[in-house]
């Protein structure tokens, strides 16, 4: 948030430009549609987002299987298998498939959320029939075996101790979501547990791919500089021949309702104390489109903690400085449950109960006298300067497409979804503040840091491996 707002700082008429971008995308679309929606025979869907300006096209297949799909005893199977995905299919040895779009002048790479997996190429547009080739027969084709997972499966118990295990604040958060939750399989790291890792098979990665990774449960993004007829045409040459699967049932999974405050210490080395405070909220909901609580939430964490002169900057650093730094955010799009959090790094002549209590103290001066027009103006600036800077690259488009098509979500709402926030009032936010933000749906957790040796500090500043 706060470096878009360096940049609407610096344009005098920035307001008033993105009002311009807007109308001329409305217009365009008028006109003729920049996105188009197909469906294959197979089940899978496609989205294509035309955008002409540079010869470039982003392609990616977003499957609908991320760490919320596991059971207790796999966590973090998921992830695994995206590294799997890697190393060979039928046709392909390991390792030869990211070759091919390197030979081509691409770039590659995927990621596992909780809800998703995805993989991408970003390619001259040339090169786009190629990409789909590939990206079709590990879609179906995948080899796995004993041999390659038990060298990946260490690579992914590495990542763990760098990412997680030796970085305090990674252990904070892995600790607050597994006390925050206590049947939502969102209390699990996407990772995984390490207990999880040592004692998983490639059999358990290989069932995984064989239940979740099919056309059914995937959707094409085409975004860049192409023609939507002639993905379409390549998308049936090389998806539509894949067979569906039989999915396995989606089981009901409600998060228990929350009784009461909780509280975590944490204990590890680390150079400083920091303060978690996290509480339940609602997301946004694919059946409740038009609820306007998740858009006061995301605007009210903007008004936390989204510049410089933000409310809590500006108490806890800036004039008490009792902490070197804050946090505000809130995931509003998601399968599973939702997380408001607030975090301060405290200071080290103050303690973390100052600083609850503090952080406490603007929540309550939000809740009784709201926040002014200057403030939400400011914020609604920011959000639209975001969808702006989000359309600017053909990457970042087909990520917003999939994120909101794997929350069942469809594509077309993102105009809408920005809309909505425009309509946020100083009162919403003030209910949303009595509604939700009290202890009975509050986690706290204080990381207390504990003496670093040299050799420990070394390692926590380690390069992290890359994937593949």
């Amino acid at each position: 948030m706060s470096i878009l707002t360096t940049l609407a700082k610096k344009a005098p008429n920035f307001l008033l430009a993105v009002g311009v971008f807007f109308s001329a995308i409305a217009q365009a679309e008028v006109v003729k549609p920049m996105t188009h929606e197909f469906q294959l025979s197979n089940g899978m869907k496609v989205v294509v987002r035309e955008d002409h300006r540079a010869p470039t096209v982003a392609h990616m297949v977003w499957y609908r299987a991320g760490s919320i799909d596991e059971v207790s005893g796999k966590t973090g199977v998921a992830h695994v298998l995206e590294h799997m995905m890697f190393k060979g299919t039928k046709s392909l040895t390991p390792g030869e498939f990211s070759k091919k779009v390197a030979e081509v002048g691409g770039r590659d790479n995927a990621f596992t959320s909780k809800d998703y997996t995805a993989y991408f190429q970003q390619i001259e547009k040339s090169h786009l029939e190629k990409m789909m080739a590939l990206e079709a027969d590990r879609m179906a084709n995948l080899q796995i075996s004993e041999k390659e997972f038990l060298k990946e499966i260490q690579v992914v118990m590495e990542e763990r101790r760098l990412r997680t295990d030796d970085q305090p604040p990674a252990i904070v958060q892995e600790r607050l979501y597994a006390t925050a939750f206590e049947n939502s399989p969102y209390r699990n790291p996407i990772v995984g547990w390490m207990t999880d890792l040592e004692s998983m098979t490639y059999l358990d990665a290989k069932e995984w791919y064989e239940h979740w990774y099919a056309p059914n449960n995937a959707v094409l993004v085409i975004s860049g500089d192409v023609d939507p007829e002639d993905v379409l045409r390549l998308a049936k040459k090389y998806y539509e021949p894949l067979l569906a699967k039989k999915l396995p049932t989606r089981k009901p999974q409600v998060e228990v309702n929350q009784l009461g405050l909780k509280r975590i210490e944490v204990k590890v080395p680390a150079e400083n104390p920091d303060l978690t405070m996290a509480w339940r909220v609602p997301k946004l909901n694919p059946e409740k489109l038009d609820d306007k609580d998740p858009f006061a939430l995301q605007v009210l964490a903007a008004i936390l903690d989204g510049h410089a002169n933000s409310r809590m900057n500006r108490v806890l650093v800036r004039d008490k400085r009792i902490a070197d730094s804050v946090d505000a955010s809130y995931g509003a799009i998601g399968r599973g449950p939702q997380l408001f959090t607030l975090s301060a790094s405290i200071s080290k002549s103050t303690s973390s109960q100052v600083v609850e209590g503090e952080i406490r103290n603007v929540l309550k001066e939000v809740a009784h006298h709201g926040v002014t027009s200057a403030e939400l103006e400011r914020v609604k600036t920011q959000l639209m300067a975001a969808q702006i800077y989000k359309r600017d690259s053909v990457f970042g488009q087909a990520m917003e497409i999939g994120v909101f098509e794997m929350n069942q979500i469809s594509w077309s709402y993102s105009d809408r979804y920005v809309a909505m926030l425009q309509t946020i009032n100083s009162e919403q936010i003030k209910e949303v503040i009595r509604k939700y933000l009290n202890d009975d749906n509050l986690t706290v957790a204080f990381l207390n840091p504990q003496p670093m040796n040299s050799k420990k500090q070394q390692e926590q500043v380690a390069p992290v491996r890359l994937r593949h």
